[in-house]
């Protein structure tokens, strides 16, 4: 259920209901922290919010944990750089993410990147149905989600404008990092994959969720195509820093 609309002018305030996803929470006093979200109306959003302090309290802290699925209220100011919201719920709890340390590793590791990736997104509902539906499917999963932050990555570039393409793959193409390109002609810079590493890129193409257990990948090919995704993304998203969450992410599955 949509909540809001977005028109062409917004006036200096307004109140907004809307759903949104918790990317980051960082703690700011005693009883605020500052919570940067991507909200299906509005886009990238951060919010200044005081924790309850009783069990009844609208806003808890459980709420702001990395990729929680919430519905808030909120009253939108142009140029402020930090929101306040009024109210706040659980818009999909949870039953699994928070209690499976791999599926937790897998969604710090998805929360941390797309606080980076996201910046300055702006509406793009798409965008959030899939991040939604996604994080929700890993929720549900019982088994075969090793490759699930893999998928996860090739399919969002298709959302930030960069998929690959895959016309001119052959068993013996390159691909280019720069271009998003597969190709029988090794480019003038150094930004590509080897035929050998580039059906990696081709192999990660053809996974979606339903499927992604059918391909047997080794420890060492899954560690391989996550360095090669942050590359991609690297050179296509400006000053993409090094993922704090990386190191835990591939200690999982020995």
């Amino acid at each position: 259920m949509h909540f809001f609309r977005l028109f062409c002018v917004i006036s200096p305030s307004m109140i907004v209901k809307t759903e949104a996803i918790v990317l980051h929470t960082i703690k700011y006093g005693e009883s605020k922290v500052i919570v940067d979200m991507f909200t299906r109306e509005l886009g990238r959003l951060s919010f200044i919010v005081t924790l309850s302090k009783t069990a009844k309290g609208r806003l808890k802290k459980q709420y702001f944990q990395p990729l929680t699925l919430l519905e808030i209220t909120t009253d939108v100011r142009q140029r402020v750089q930090l929101q306040k919201l009024s109210e706040a719920r659980l818009l999909t709890p949870y039953v699994s993410i928070f209690t499976s340390p791999e599926k937790l590793a897998i969604a710090l590791f998805v929360a941390e990147f797309l606080y980076h990736s996201l910046r300055s997104e702006q509406h793009n509902e798409p965008l959030f149905d899939y991040i939604a539906d996604s994080v929700q499917w890993l929720d549900a999963s019982t088994e075969g989600y090793a490759n699930f932050h893999l998928t996860f990555l090739i399919r969002l570039s298709r959302f930030l404008g960069f998929y690959p393409n895959l016309e001119g793959y052959e068993e013996q193409a390159i691909f280019d990092l720069r271009s998003g390109c597969f190709s029988m002609q090794v480019p003038t810079h150094s930004d590509f994959l080897q035929p050998s590493e580039a059906r990696l890129i081709h192999l990660m193409m053809r996974m979606d969720f339903p499927t992604m257990h059918l391909y047997r990948l080794s420890r060492y090919d899954r560690h391989r195509i996550l360095d090669v995704l942050m590359q991609y993304y690297q050179q296509h998203l400006p000053d993409f820093p090094e993922m704090k969450s990386l190191a835990v992410l591939q200690d999982l599955w020995k």
